[in-house]
Protein backbone atom coordinates (compact mmCIF):
# COMPACT_ATOMS: atom_id res chain seq x y z
CA UNK A 1 0.00 0.00 0.00
CA UNK A 2 1.17 3.61 -0.46
CA UNK A 3 1.30 6.39 2.01
CA UNK A 4 -1.83 7.68 3.69
CA UNK A 5 -2.53 11.10 4.85
CA UNK A 6 -5.62 11.28 7.26
CA UNK A 7 -6.79 12.77 10.41
CA UNK A 8 -7.17 10.87 13.79
CA UNK A 9 -8.04 11.37 17.48
CA UNK A 10 -4.77 10.16 19.70
CA UNK A 11 -6.05 8.32 22.36
CA UNK A 12 -3.14 6.63 23.97
CA UNK A 13 0.26 8.52 24.99
CA UNK A 14 3.71 6.04 26.03
CA UNK A 15 6.93 6.80 25.34
CA UNK A 16 7.33 8.64 22.33
CA UNK A 17 5.10 6.36 20.54
CA UNK A 18 1.31 7.68 20.27
CA UNK A 19 -2.35 5.55 19.23
CA UNK A 20 -3.83 7.24 16.75
CA UNK A 21 -7.61 6.51 15.66
CA UNK A 22 -8.67 6.76 12.35
CA UNK A 23 -11.01 5.45 9.95
CA UNK A 24 -8.37 3.01 8.75
CA UNK A 25 -8.31 1.86 12.55
CA UNK A 26 -5.54 2.57 15.10
CA UNK A 27 -2.34 4.05 14.08
CA UNK A 28 0.86 3.85 16.46
CA UNK A 29 2.47 6.58 15.41
CA UNK A 30 6.01 8.50 16.13
CA UNK A 31 5.87 12.72 16.19
CA UNK A 32 7.48 14.44 13.44
CA UNK A 33 11.22 15.65 14.03
CA UNK A 34 10.21 19.25 13.36
CA UNK A 35 7.23 19.05 15.47
CA UNK A 36 10.13 19.50 18.18
CA UNK A 37 12.07 22.17 17.27
CA UNK A 38 12.31 24.99 19.80
CA UNK A 39 9.47 23.91 21.81
CA UNK A 40 10.56 23.41 25.88
CA UNK A 41 7.90 24.93 27.59
CA UNK A 42 4.51 22.97 26.75
CA UNK A 43 3.36 19.95 25.68
CA UNK A 44 3.38 19.23 21.85
CA UNK A 45 1.15 16.85 21.21
CA UNK A 46 -1.44 15.62 24.19
CA UNK A 47 -4.00 12.87 24.46
CA UNK A 48 -7.46 13.90 22.86
CA UNK A 49 -5.79 15.62 19.79
CA UNK A 50 -6.65 15.88 16.53
CA UNK A 51 -3.94 14.94 14.31
CA UNK A 52 -2.69 14.69 10.18
CA UNK A 53 -0.47 11.48 10.25
CA UNK A 54 1.04 10.10 7.16
CA UNK A 55 0.56 5.98 7.68
CA UNK A 56 3.56 4.23 5.78
CA UNK A 57 3.11 0.63 3.61
CA UNK A 58 4.03 -1.03 6.69
CA UNK A 59 1.15 0.16 9.31
CA UNK A 60 3.23 2.48 11.39
CA UNK A 61 2.69 6.07 10.86
CA UNK A 62 4.27 9.69 11.92
CA UNK A 63 1.90 12.89 13.51
CA UNK A 64 3.09 15.69 11.02
CA UNK A 65 0.35 18.34 12.77
CA UNK A 66 -1.77 18.66 15.36
CA UNK A 67 -4.93 20.41 14.58
CA UNK A 68 -6.18 23.31 16.49
CA UNK A 69 -7.44 22.12 19.97
CA UNK A 70 -10.69 23.25 21.66
CA UNK A 71 -10.83 23.05 25.58
CA UNK A 72 -8.02 21.99 27.24
CA UNK A 73 -7.29 20.93 30.80
CA UNK A 74 -3.68 22.01 31.51
CA UNK A 75 -1.56 21.97 34.81
CA UNK A 76 1.80 23.11 35.65
CA UNK A 77 4.92 20.38 35.95
CA UNK A 78 8.33 19.86 36.89
CA UNK A 79 10.51 19.10 34.17
CA UNK A 80 14.36 19.39 34.02
CA UNK A 81 13.85 22.59 32.40
CA UNK A 82 12.15 24.09 34.83
CA UNK A 83 7.71 24.03 34.90
CA UNK A 84 6.03 23.59 31.97
CA UNK A 85 2.50 23.66 31.13
CA UNK A 86 1.40 20.08 30.37
CA UNK A 87 -2.25 19.42 28.66
CA UNK A 88 -3.71 16.49 30.58
CA UNK A 89 -6.34 16.52 28.15
CA UNK A 90 -7.30 18.45 24.95
CA UNK A 91 -10.83 18.68 23.31
CA UNK A 92 -12.55 17.65 26.08
CA UNK A 93 -16.65 17.92 26.20
CA UNK A 94 -16.25 18.32 30.14
CA UNK A 95 -14.43 17.09 33.65
CA UNK A 96 -16.39 14.78 35.88
CA UNK A 97 -15.42 15.08 39.20
CA UNK A 98 -16.30 11.64 41.17
CA UNK A 99 -16.62 12.13 45.34
CA UNK A 100 -18.01 9.83 47.63
CA UNK A 101 -21.04 10.26 50.24
CA UNK A 102 -19.02 8.79 53.08
CA UNK A 103 -16.07 6.13 53.20
CA UNK A 104 -14.09 8.65 52.62
CA UNK A 105 -15.96 11.53 53.74
CA UNK A 106 -16.81 13.68 50.66
CA UNK A 107 -13.53 16.57 50.46
CA UNK A 108 -15.73 19.63 49.57
CA UNK A 109 -13.50 22.11 49.35
CA UNK A 110 -10.89 19.77 47.16
CA UNK A 111 -14.54 19.84 44.58
CA UNK A 112 -14.33 23.69 45.47
CA UNK A 113 -10.78 23.51 43.77
CA UNK A 114 -12.06 21.56 41.38
CA UNK A 115 -14.55 23.95 40.29
CA UNK A 116 -13.12 26.90 40.32
CA UNK A 117 -10.22 25.53 38.04
CA UNK A 118 -13.13 24.07 35.48
CA UNK A 119 -14.40 27.90 35.31
CA UNK A 120 -11.18 29.09 35.17
CA UNK A 121 -10.32 26.90 32.37
CA UNK A 122 -13.87 26.88 31.05
CA UNK A 123 -14.94 22.98 31.08
CA UNK A 124 -18.17 22.32 32.20
CA UNK A 125 -18.04 20.18 35.38
CA UNK A 126 -20.35 17.38 36.52
CA UNK A 127 -20.90 16.49 40.00
CA UNK A 128 -20.81 12.61 40.83
CA UNK A 129 -21.88 11.54 44.28
CA UNK A 130 -21.05 7.80 44.37
CA UNK A 131 -21.84 5.13 46.88
CA UNK A 132 -25.15 6.10 47.81
CA UNK A 133 -25.51 2.62 49.18
CA UNK A 134 -23.85 3.87 52.45
CA UNK A 135 -26.11 7.18 53.05
CA UNK A 136 -29.81 8.07 52.06
CA UNK A 137 -30.52 10.43 49.13
CA UNK A 138 -31.67 12.97 51.92
CA UNK A 139 -28.43 12.59 53.72
CA UNK A 140 -26.81 12.55 50.52
CA UNK A 141 -28.85 15.60 49.21
CA UNK A 142 -27.88 17.41 52.20
CA UNK A 143 -23.86 17.06 51.59
CA UNK A 144 -23.98 18.59 47.70
CA UNK A 145 -27.37 19.90 47.01
CA UNK A 146 -25.34 23.52 47.05
CA UNK A 147 -24.33 22.24 43.60
CA UNK A 148 -27.17 21.95 41.59
CA UNK A 149 -28.62 25.74 42.85
CA UNK A 150 -25.57 27.86 41.78
CA UNK A 151 -25.87 25.95 38.54
CA UNK A 152 -23.25 22.64 39.08
CA UNK A 153 -25.30 19.18 37.75
CA UNK A 154 -24.82 16.59 40.39
CA UNK A 155 -25.73 13.01 39.91
CA UNK A 156 -26.60 10.49 42.85
CA UNK A 157 -24.99 7.79 42.23
CA UNK A 158 -23.86 3.61 43.46
CA UNK A 159 -22.07 0.64 41.96
CA UNK A 160 -23.56 -1.67 44.27
CA UNK A 161 -27.54 -1.15 43.89
CA UNK A 162 -27.33 0.33 40.25
CA UNK A 163 -28.66 3.85 41.22
CA UNK A 164 -27.80 6.95 38.92
CA UNK A 165 -26.04 4.97 36.55
CA UNK A 166 -28.69 5.72 33.59
CA UNK A 167 -28.27 8.81 34.19
CA UNK A 168 -24.38 9.11 34.15
CA UNK A 169 -24.57 6.98 31.22
CA UNK A 170 -26.43 9.20 29.02
CA UNK A 171 -24.04 12.25 30.33
CA UNK A 172 -21.16 10.30 29.43
CA UNK A 173 -22.11 9.02 25.58
CA UNK A 174 -20.95 10.84 22.65
CA UNK A 175 -18.57 13.08 24.74
CA UNK A 176 -15.44 13.30 25.57
CA UNK A 177 -15.17 13.58 29.32
CA UNK A 178 -12.00 14.11 32.58
CA UNK A 179 -12.80 11.80 35.39
CA UNK A 180 -11.15 12.98 38.56
CA UNK A 181 -11.62 12.58 42.19
CA UNK A 182 -9.62 11.74 45.84
CA UNK A 183 -8.69 7.81 46.44
CA UNK A 184 -11.35 5.86 47.28
CA UNK A 185 -14.23 7.50 45.75
CA UNK A 186 -14.99 4.15 43.58
CA UNK A 187 -14.30 5.53 40.46
CA UNK A 188 -13.10 2.11 38.78
CA UNK A 189 -16.24 -0.27 40.31
CA UNK A 190 -18.34 2.59 38.85
CA UNK A 191 -16.45 2.35 34.84
CA UNK A 192 -16.85 -1.35 35.99
CA UNK A 193 -21.25 -1.07 36.60
CA UNK A 194 -21.19 1.23 33.53
CA UNK A 195 -18.80 -1.41 30.85
CA UNK A 196 -17.13 -3.93 32.99
CA UNK A 197 -14.24 -4.48 30.35
CA UNK A 198 -13.41 -0.07 30.93
CA UNK A 199 -13.04 -0.78 34.38
CA UNK A 200 -10.18 -3.49 34.43
CA UNK A 201 -8.51 -1.20 31.52
CA UNK A 202 -8.69 1.47 33.83
CA UNK A 203 -6.98 -0.86 37.07
CA UNK A 204 -4.28 -2.46 34.54
CA UNK A 205 -3.22 1.44 33.19
CA UNK A 206 -3.09 2.40 36.70
CA UNK A 207 -1.09 -0.84 37.71
CA UNK A 208 1.31 -0.48 34.91
CA UNK A 209 1.96 3.44 35.75
CA UNK A 210 2.92 2.30 39.13
CA UNK A 211 5.37 -0.67 38.31
CA UNK A 212 6.97 1.57 35.90
CA UNK A 213 7.15 5.22 37.81
CA UNK A 214 10.21 5.19 36.65
CA UNK A 215 10.75 4.50 33.56
CA UNK A 216 7.07 4.62 31.49
CA UNK A 217 4.14 6.22 32.66
CA UNK A 218 0.82 5.24 30.09
CA UNK A 219 -1.78 8.07 29.54
CA UNK A 220 -4.99 6.70 27.51
CA UNK A 221 -8.56 7.62 26.88
CA UNK A 222 -11.23 4.93 26.66
CA UNK A 223 -13.99 4.28 24.27
CA UNK A 224 -17.35 4.00 25.60
CA UNK A 225 -20.35 1.47 23.95
CA UNK A 226 -22.67 4.81 23.77
CA UNK A 227 -19.80 6.47 22.17
CA UNK A 228 -17.14 9.14 23.32
CA UNK A 229 -14.46 8.37 25.99
CA UNK A 230 -13.34 8.89 29.20
CA UNK A 231 -10.11 9.45 30.74
CA UNK A 232 -9.12 8.46 33.83
CA UNK A 233 -6.46 11.29 35.24
CA UNK A 234 -5.04 10.70 38.45
CA UNK A 235 -2.50 13.76 38.11
CA UNK A 236 -5.62 15.94 38.20
CA UNK A 237 -6.03 15.54 41.85
CA UNK A 238 -2.77 17.35 41.79
CA UNK A 239 -4.20 20.36 39.66
CA UNK A 240 -3.13 24.24 41.72
CA UNK A 241 -4.53 27.39 40.86
CA UNK A 242 -2.02 28.87 38.76
CA UNK A 243 -2.30 31.76 36.20
CA UNK A 244 -4.95 33.13 38.51
CA UNK A 245 -4.72 36.53 40.18
CA UNK A 246 -6.05 36.10 43.81
CA UNK A 247 -8.25 38.79 43.15
CA UNK A 248 -9.98 36.85 39.89
CA UNK A 249 -11.19 33.82 42.26
CA UNK A 250 -14.42 35.77 43.36
CA UNK A 251 -15.35 35.26 39.30
CA UNK A 252 -15.03 31.78 39.21
CA UNK A 253 -17.22 31.44 42.35
CA UNK A 254 -21.14 31.56 40.48
CA UNK A 255 -22.86 32.66 43.71
CA UNK A 256 -20.47 35.60 44.29
CA UNK A 257 -20.21 36.74 40.56
CA UNK A 258 -23.11 38.89 40.20
CA UNK A 259 -22.58 40.54 44.09
CA UNK A 260 -19.36 42.24 43.45
CA UNK A 261 -20.61 45.05 41.62
CA UNK A 262 -22.69 45.89 44.65
CA UNK A 263 -20.44 45.81 46.86
CA UNK A 264 -19.52 49.02 48.28
CA UNK A 265 -15.67 49.26 46.99
CA UNK A 266 -14.86 48.36 43.82
CA UNK A 267 -11.74 46.27 45.05
CA UNK A 268 -13.63 44.89 47.52
CA UNK A 269 -11.64 41.12 48.86
CA UNK A 270 -15.09 40.19 50.43
CA UNK A 271 -13.05 39.74 53.78
CA UNK A 272 -13.42 42.54 56.42
CA UNK A 273 -14.24 45.57 54.46
CA UNK A 274 -17.74 47.41 55.48
CA UNK A 275 -20.52 47.62 52.55
CA UNK A 276 -19.57 43.99 51.55
CA UNK A 277 -22.25 42.35 49.65
CA UNK A 278 -20.83 38.59 49.87
CA UNK A 279 -20.79 38.98 53.40
CA UNK A 280 -24.38 40.13 53.42
CA UNK A 281 -25.64 37.29 51.40
CA UNK A 282 -23.12 35.18 53.86
CA UNK A 283 -25.18 36.61 56.79
CA UNK A 284 -28.73 36.73 55.11
CA UNK A 285 -28.59 32.78 54.59
CA UNK A 286 -28.27 33.38 50.58
CA UNK A 287 -25.37 31.86 50.40
CA UNK A 288 -24.25 28.49 51.68
CA UNK A 289 -21.16 29.63 54.20
CA UNK A 290 -19.08 26.48 53.68
CA UNK A 291 -18.57 27.90 50.03
CA UNK A 292 -17.97 31.25 51.43
CA UNK A 293 -15.69 29.62 53.42
CA UNK A 294 -13.92 27.84 50.44
CA UNK A 295 -13.46 30.90 49.07
CA UNK A 296 -11.61 32.85 51.70
CA UNK A 297 -9.08 30.17 51.84
CA UNK A 298 -8.57 30.17 48.32
CA UNK A 299 -8.30 33.67 48.04
CA UNK A 300 -6.13 34.17 51.08
CA UNK A 301 -4.35 31.39 51.99
CA UNK A 302 -4.47 29.16 48.89
CA UNK A 303 -4.45 25.17 50.70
Amino acid sequence: MSEISCTGLVTCLRSGFFDVETEQGKISCRMRGRLKRGIIKRDIIALGDRVQILIFADGSGVIEEVLPRDHTLVRMAPTPHGEVKQVLLANLDQVVLVFACAHPEPHLRMLDRFLVISEKQGIPPLIIANKLDLVTLKQAMDIFSIYPDIGYPVIYTSAENGKGLKELSKMLAGKVSALAGPSGVGKTSLLNSLQPELGLQVKEISEWNQRGVHTTVVRRMFPLDGGGYVADLPGLRSLALWDVEMEEIDGYFPEIRPLVSECQFNNCSHNEEPGCAVRKAVEDGKMNPERYESYLRMRFMDD
